[in-house]
């Protein structure tokens, strides 16, 4: 399973442990909220637009019938 893991690239809790202390070093503690506040609203924005995007998707298929 371990082999697995390392084949398929699944971090462990090691390397998630890695990963934030990098991240720390790269931006510091006060600037990681502000970066994951953006994300997050980056996120909730593509969100929105693939909602808007649906029913325009079906209104177009409803006048080719």
């Amino acid at each position: 399973m371990n082999a697995l893991a390392i084949f398929l690239g699944i971090p462990g809790p090691m390397q998630i442990v890695l990963v934030i202390v990098v991240l720390l070093l790269f931006f510091g503690g006060k600037k990681i909220p502000e970066l994951m506040k953006g994300l997050g609203s980056g996120i909730k924005e593509f969100k929105n637009a693939a909602k808007e995007d649906q029913p325009a998707v079906k209104k177009e298929d409803d006048t080719k019938e």
